[in-house]
């Protein structure tokens, strides 16, 4: 084997990797914050690309009676120049609602060879994702769009929990959302309203139980586990504390913004250490040269399985601005 081949073309054989997906999913209902979005993904980007995604949101962010006015707006969006890096997604409206199908009939033609993802909110079941899944997948043949965009599921019902295993291992599910507010109100008040929020989110049994049949679904499957919104917009150390907490205690690898203010903090929460990226590329590169087998660094033993974590480590730190080692860019992120 040749010492030079990629992380990539080795250690995932018998495993789906995880997508790597910015760590922030940064949402937006109107125009104007479409476009002031947008305007902050570019000023901040890396030599990676986007360090954060928008989403442009048909469901809560549509006026009533005006979906298709809404929805052909967020399309003209993702399609324009100002959407630079192609990270610009969409929620279209959930299954029951009767504009969902209408939502995709309006912005595929006009943007879907530049959408990243399609979000879909409030699933009852996997039978309900596949559904709406079809419904794309029709619309992206009949236009002729190469390959399949993918979707990020939202977990909001006690039905999609039950069958979240499912749906995570749906193909083509990139991405699987905890929506807790929707979560919270489904319980009709037997979780209290301070569930919502921290430190509550993440002590209530029921909330905690949801968030880890979330995570451990997710990455079961290959699929990226999201977390949901913080509701405090202004305390950037309780913002980043949140993500920390759903980064370290939660196995979260991304998390929702709904403000400016929080994707800043959510970033360096999600981000690994300098030592961790200082390591990783060592025992990368040691293991490079060893074609791959296994390795002595620091007085340990390295072989594929933690060399699949360090290769993740890497992504991550790209994906979340992290200046690489430049042993690390040469070696593997070159082109």
């Amino acid at each position: 084997m040749s010492a030079s081949i990629h992380p990539k073309d080795v250690l995932f054989h018998a495993e789906k990797p995880i997508p790597a997906l910015p760590a922030v999913d940064h949402y937006c209902g109107s125009e104007k914050l479409i476009r002031k979005a947008l305007a902050l993904q570019a000023s901040m980007a890396g030599p990676g690309g986007a360090l954060f995604d928008v989403t442009c949101d048909c469901e809560d962010g549509a006026p009533a009676g005006r979906e298709a006015e809404h929805a052909a707006m967020c399309a003209d969006l993702i399609n324009s120049d100002e959407n630079r890096y192609g990270r610009a997604g969409l929620r279209i409206h959930d299954v029951t609602h009767a504009h969902w199908r209408a939502d995709l009939e309006i912005v595929i033609p006009r943007a879907g060879r530049r959408l990243p993802f399609v979000t879909l909110p409030k699933p009852r079941s996997a039978a309900d994702v596949r559904a709406q899944i079809a419904g794309l997948r029709e619309l992206e043949a009949r236009h002729g769009l190469p390959g399949t965009i993918p979707l990020h599921v939202l977990i909001e019902t006690h039905g999609a929990l039950a069958e979240v295993q499912q749906i995570a291992a749906i193909p083509g599910v990139e991405s699987i959302d905890f929506g807790l507010m929707d979560f919270v109100s489904a319980h009709h008040g037997a979780i209290p309203g301070s569930a919502m929020q921290s430190p509550g989110q993440f002590e209530h049994p029921l909330v905690v139980r949801a968030k880890c049949e979330i995570a451990a679904a997710a990455l079961a499957h290959g699929v990226v586990p999201t977390h949901n919104v913080t509701t405090e917009l202004g305390d950037t150390a309780a913002i980043h504390a949140d993500a920390l907490r759903a980064r370290q205690q939660f196995g979260y690898l991304r998390m929702w913004s709904i403000h400016p203010n929080q994707i800043k903090p959510i970033l360096d929460a999600m981000r690994p250490g300098s030592d961790e990226v200082e390591l990783a590329t060592a025992i990368l590169a040691a293991a490079q040269d060893a074609s791959w087998g296994p390795i002595r660094h620091g007085g340990k033993l390295h072989d594929r399985a933690s060399y699949r974590y360090y290769w993740e480590t890497l992504e991550r730190a790209r994906t979340t601005g992290v200046a690489l080692p430049e042993l690390a860019v040469q070696r593997f992120f070159a082109g």
